[in-house]
């Protein structure tokens, strides 16, 4: 965790130089603007020293699931404006099905069951807590049973 900015190009570098990598599946998530209500910053709150053994425990879990030959995970803490890259996930694989794959599974858990709280902050001043959405819930379901069981 970190409020620092991170660079994709580097990152995706450092996968790539290890053996056998022949696909990185990747996905940056960015802070939007709700369009019925924009916002002026996104702040996310976490437990430190929890929420990083929950990620390491679910990237060694995607790790083995995907044959995984490398992955990262990079999520942004602190308070982000619209437009801010708030998370990273890549994982390097010898064939690109498993690093695509790999990244949805991850991302979906990431969404659905990492313990991080998010609360937007409105052009106006109120603020408001982002609750769980169903359409992220579904996307999770099709992982079997619940993403990250275990974890």
């Amino acid at each position: 965790m970190s409020e620092a900015e991170f660079d994709v190009a580097a990152e995706m570098g450092e996968l790539a130089n290890s053996g056998g990598v022949g696909g990185i599946g990747c996905f940056v998530g960015v802070v939007r603007s709700d369009v019925a209500r924009p916002i002026s910053a996104l702040e996310l709150e976490h437990y430190p020293g929890m929420t990083e053994r929950a990620i390491g425990r679910i990237v060694a879990q995607a790790e083995a699931r995907f044959g995984l030959l490398g992955c990262t995970v990079i999520h942004r803490v602190g308070r982000l404006p619209p437009g801010a890259r708030i998370v990273l996930v890549l994982a390097a694989s010898a064939h690109r099905a498993a690093s695509l794959e790999a990244t949805a599974f991850l991302i979906d858990w990431l969404k659905t069951r990492a313990p991080f709280w998010k609360r937007e902050v409105y052009l106006d001043g109120e603020a408001s807590w982002v609750l769980a959405l169903d359409e992220d819930e579904q996307a999770a379901a099709r992982w079997g049973g619940e993403v990250g069981a275990g974890v």
